[in-house]
């Protein structure tokens, strides 16, 4: 393999490895959130232009691709405006190294991607985020088969995020070390800049956890166990937010079939059980305040937004909120297909 065909993984590897965390002192979550922005990157170059890691070259990465990619993920995955922000960031990060570290390979790359522009993010008045009504969380948390390790562990997962609140980075790093048993049980979840926060989870899906933990022979007193990963996915001991955003994927699927009356929404992801949580609390008569410190906003502006929730809505909650929920069924749990760059998928 020449030089030039090396060349890009060289750079990301030094890129992720060195630079982000020991150059820029970087937190290990936003470390993570450039990793991502790569294996979504790697995996469109795969699925588009069928090019493995070690066949990608400066040429592959033009301006025009790189605005597909982008394109693409609003199109084809849903993300908001500022995700997309934060994917082109990454990017254009990646792109100024590597003009420092190889100019005269690199510059085509740096010069056609900084050229990107920022895409203006639409003012919106009040919440329009897609979540869940109540009674499509009691569906969801109904589809996995429970009699199978993998639905065990995928009703866990879906109930914890609904519990917690968490973003799908904070559930994939919860330890054993982060979970306390009593009543109520308490979880410990590490967000943005690593500022932890505690939150408390209702008896029923402690319920969950508990048979969750007892199923796969967890200890959480047992200190040789502290840094084990509550969730882990059929290939990794650490689970992925790709990984994750599948897992909800199979399950909203499952659901839209059974119950096509409901689950109106294109696509959801996993922070929409973070948006419903949100939404349902301020229903149920909790605070601004609470939710925030919750949910662990910067400020409580970003929680205010929850507030424009529509009577409609609301009436709709109440509504549901009685009624019996019904028995179905699930099948198989989602195989994503890891790419051959571990260093993007390690902690």
């Amino acid at each position: 393999m020449s030089k030039k065909a090396n060349e890009v993984v060289t750079l990301l590897e030094e890129f992720i490895i060195e630079y982000l965390p020991n150059v820029r002192g970087l937190s290990e979550n936003s470390i993570t959130a450039y990793r991502y922005a790569f294996q979504l990157l790697f995996q469109y170059l795969y699925d588009t232009k069928s090019l493995t890691p070690e066949k990608v070259t400066f040429s592959s990465l033009s301006e025009d691709t790189i605005v597909d990619f982008l394109l693409s993920l609003e199109r084809d995955r849903g993300c908001s405006v500022q995700t997309r922000n934060l994917r082109r960031a990454a990017i254009v990060t990646f792109a100024k190294f590597t003009a420092k570290k190889s100019f005269s390979l690199a510059l085509p790359f740096h010069s056609g991607v900084t050229q990107i522009p920022k895409k203006k993010e639409p003012k919106t008045i009040g919440f329009n985020g897609k979540h869940f009504f109540m009674e499509e969380i009691a569906i969801l948390l109904k589809l996995p088969d429970i009699s199978r390790a993998i639905g065990r562990r995928d009703m866990t997962l879906l109930s914890l995020l609904y519990a917690t609140g968490a973003r799908a980075q904070e559930l994939c790093d919860i330890t054993l070390d982060d979970i306390s048993l009593g009543s109520p049980t308490k979880i410990r979840l590490t967000g943005k800049g690593n500022k932890s926060r505690v939150v408390t989870i209702p008896d029923n899906c402690t319920k969950i956890l508990k048979e969750y933990l007892r199923s796969r022979d967890f200890d959480i007193t047992r200190a040789s166990a502290k840094d084990t990963h509550l969730f882990s996915s059929q290939t990794n001991e650490h689970m992925s937010i790709a990984c994750v955003e599948e897992i909800v994927k199979k399950y909203v699927a499952k659901a839209k079939e059974q119950y096509p009356h409901l689950f109106k929404e294109n696509r959801y992801s996993p922070h929409s059980f973070r948006h419903s949580i949100a939404v349902h609390m301020l229903e149920a008569g909790d605070s601004l305040v609470a939710i925030k410190a919750f949910l662990e906003h910067a400020s409580v502006a970003t929680t205010c937004v929850y507030a424009s929730v529509t009577p409609e809505l609301a009436n709709r909650y109440l509504d549901n909120r009685r009624k019996p929920l019904q028995k179905i069924a699930a099948n198989d749990n989602p195989q994503p297909l890891p790419l051959a760059m571990p260093f993007l998928y390690r902690r």
